[in-house]
């Protein structure tokens, strides 16, 4: 069992509580921060808390807690981190890491010094959906991968802190494009270097500083293509689906606003159906199990059982910062309406990689560009002359 202390008793907060006090059960939040004392009692009272208060410090230094859970808002983040390593406590955040790279880079330099257990909360490569699509991309289904597209969309975040530019550091691209840019990531391989960023961001309908729409196109250095949708003007629900083309296959994923569970109703009886979910009456999209759904469950269960074994987690502090890096591109981009660098001060992965050959050898003579059956019945392939360069189509028994 491990004692936790959350600091944060909003949203995410609460839904970090009831996957962390669900699934394996044998973990338990025994300390709440709030900076609220009717929040901080009242989470206490709700997950049968023994501690409640108004210090973050006081939370994090407990001589009970174990492990730190920061749910709290993005400007927070690296206040919280800087007391886990000053008491020596395992710390886990949710995304992003933070609002910059510069400040992710901080983090992750600190409880590396610290010699501290750090995990970044990104749920989204931990949905059910996901594990499964990735396991197949990683044994070759696809082949190589092409593009790794990923879409997140929905109103707008529930807390008034999102809407702040200076407390949560940008609009969607911060709050939903982490998400998106480490599924990307996830599929083309963590170890490939993002090498440029370009990106179209616009402030369409919310009355913010910040964007509250945007496009965005991640380069790798072996070729490979991340793409991620983000929007908090979607009206609908939240909208999650990822895309992952390769040379050998194609993945679709709808994690979230058509499940394959629809229900109409008057309204009679109606309460939550869904988070961001927009209404209770019509036809409707719930979703079964949304902790397990959004992959909460997953993620806690590699935190702990990697903690328990003395590894490192699948999501660290180190992506955070790699993630944050991207970011910080994308938002330049949005400027310059350029390409822009990747600036990454620390990378762990390859370098120096090339484009990956597209080239597949027909015969002696020839690439292949494509080989069909018509629906004639004929067997049909298109040919590149490697000396020539000449273009030919054959029929083939």
């Amino acid at each position: 069992m491990k004692k936790i202390a959350m600091l944060g008793a909003g949203f995410i907060g609460r839904f970090y509580a009831d996957a962390l006090q669900g699934l394996r059960s044998r973990d338990k939040v025994v300390c709440i921060y709030a900076r609220r004392e009717e929040s901080a009692k009242k989470f206490a009272a709700d997950y049968n808390c023994e501690h409640w208060t108004t210090s973050m410090e006081e939370a994090v230094a407990n001589p009970d807690v174990e492990v730190v859970c920061i749910a709290l808002p993005n400007n927070l983040h690296e206040e919280a981190v800087m007391l886990c390593c000053k008491h020596k406590k395992a710390v886990i955040t949710t995304k992003p890491l933070g609002r910059n790279a510069e400040e992710a880079k901080r983090m992750l330099l600190a409880v590396e010094e610290a010699g501290i257990f750090n995990g970044y909360l990104e749920d989204l490569v931990y949905t059910p959906k996901f594990i499964k699509a990735h396991e197949s991309v990683k044994n070759g289904a696809v082949g190589r991968v092409l593009w790794a597209k990923s879409r997140e969309t929905h109103p707008g975040p529930h807390s008034e802190w999102f809407w702040n530019i200076e407390q949560a550091g940008g609009g969607c691209i911060l709050d939903l494009g982490c998400h998106c840019i480490e599924i990307g990531r996830s599929y083309i391989g963590k170890d490939i270097k993002p090498v440029e960023v370009m990106c179209w961001a616009d402030t369409q309908v919310k009355p913010i500083d910040a964007e509250d729409h945007a496009i965005g196109l991640v380069k790798y250095e072996n070729g490979a293509i991340g793409q991620f949708e983000v929007s908090w003007t979607f009206r609908g629900g939240m909208d999650l689906r990822d895309e992952v083309m390769g040379s050998e296959g194609t993945i679709w994923i709808n994690s979230f606003l058509r499940t394959g569970f629809e229900m109409f109703t008057t309204g009679k009886g109606a309460d939550y159906v869904a988070e961001k979910a927009e209404s209770n009456t019509g036809w409707l999209f719930p979703v079964g199990d949304e902790v397990n759904e959004l992959g909460y469950n997953h993620m806690f269960m590699d935190m702990f059982n990697s903690m328990e074994k003395g590894v490192d987690p699948r999501e660290t502090f180190y992506d955070g910062y790699v993630v944050n890096a991207i970011i910080d591109a994308a938002y330049k981009s949005a400027k310059t309406k350029l390409w822009e660098p990747v600036k990454l001060d620390i990378w762990r992965g390859k370098e120096g990689l090339t484009k990956d050959s597209h080239l597949v050898e027909y015969d002696a003579d020839n690439y292949l560009i494509k080989e069909e059956m018509t629906h004639y019945g004929a067997k049909k392939v298109i040919v590149k002359n490697k000396h020539t360069g000449k273009i030919e189509e054959k029929e083939v028994k």
